[in-house]
């Protein structure tokens, strides 16, 4: 029993003799800590200011901004890496340091498969900000995400849709798959459609539409109205017309159907041309209906219940 109180008491003193080892030690540090979280506090500031430096002065003359906020967060992220590694040397863990380098190949492989997506966004990411098909601002539509970009990072990008709603789109996808660059063409076509009747003039309606859309939307060089018929409707003749607009956005076009659609009735209005609604025609063929008077109907209603 004795033997037994013995080693405890042997465990316990040898326990506090470990743990004031380590206060000792870390009493002993504490200068290099409180120092060590000062560099990285410092540094912290100067990757900081570094980057709206950068952003604003050493990336001045380059256009695309997406380009700038990408090589600014990578300048960021070196200074910050440099402070990372003078806070290690100061707290004097360089043997910590070479072991983690040391394993850094190892892990990097196994990273490498677990992260792939990852990986692959930011390696999209990165070539995405150095390609001038998408830029800071332009409307996009990127398999079904509309909206304009607002920002271009290393693993995604940020579209603002119309509606005022943001969406976080992986650069894969911009990668990977097709997307549409409404903003890359300064003009665009739009096309607005119609019915008229059958009994109006055909050429008459032509000729009119060709020239209400010339004399208000400005058509250059290698542009011009063009016009269809398109079908033979239920109770219309149906066309097409289609006209370019200076639009890199959504709004201009919508405005640009709006303008030419009162435009059009007003003219076929004042032009006597029909713009027919749909009409269902029903023909009972030779079926004969038998209209009763109501009091007739009163009678064989009261005999019947009588019958019954």
């Amino acid at each position: 029993m004795e033997d037994t109180k013995f080693t405890i008491h042997d465990a316990i003193s040898g326990l506090w003799t470990k743990l004031d080892g380590w206060l000792d030690a870390i009493i002993l540090k504490l200068p290099n800590l409180i120092v060590a979280i000062l560099i990285m506090v410092i540094f912290y500031f100067i990757a900081k200011g570094l980057k709206k430096f950068a952003h604003k002065v050493l990336f001045k003359r380059v256009s695309d901004e997406s380009i700038k906020q990408v090589l600014s967060k990578l300048i960021y992220a070196i200074v910050l890496l440099i402070g990372f590694f003078i806070a290690l040397g100061v707290m004097q863990l360089d043997k910590v340091l070479t072991s983690v380098l040391a394993g850094a190949g190892v892990m990097g492989l196994a990273i490498g498969f677990a992260l792939q997506g990852t990986l692959g966004n930011t390696v999209s990411g990165f070539m995405l900000s150095f390609q001038p098909k998408v830029r800071i601002g332009d409307f996009i539509d990127a398999q079904g995400n509309i909206g304009y970009v607002e920002e271009i990072d290393l693993r995604n990008v940020t579209l603002r849709q119309p509606d005022n709603d943001y969406v976080i789109v992986p650069n894969k996808i911009f990668a990977e798959n097709p997307f549409t660059n409404y903003s890359w063409t300064e003009r665009g076509r739009i096309s607005v459609s119609c019915g008229v009747g059958y009994e109006d003039d055909l050429e008459k309606v032509e000729n009119l539409v060709v020239k209400i859309i010339s004399e208000n939307f400005e058509q250059r060089a290698n542009e011009g109205v063009e016009f269809f018929f398109t079908e033979f409707g239920d109770s219309s003749i149906n066309f097409m017309v289609r006209f370019w607009i200076t639009s890199q956005k959504p709004k201009p076009k919508y405005e640009a159907q709006h303008k030419a659609i009162k435009l059009i009735k007003k003219h076929f209005d004042e032009a006597g041309i029909n713009i027919p609604f749909p009409i269902r025609t029903l023909d009972f063929a030779k079926n004969k209906l038998r209209m009763e008077p109501q009091e007739q109907q009163s009678n064989s209603e009261e005999k019947n219940n009588n019958q019954d």
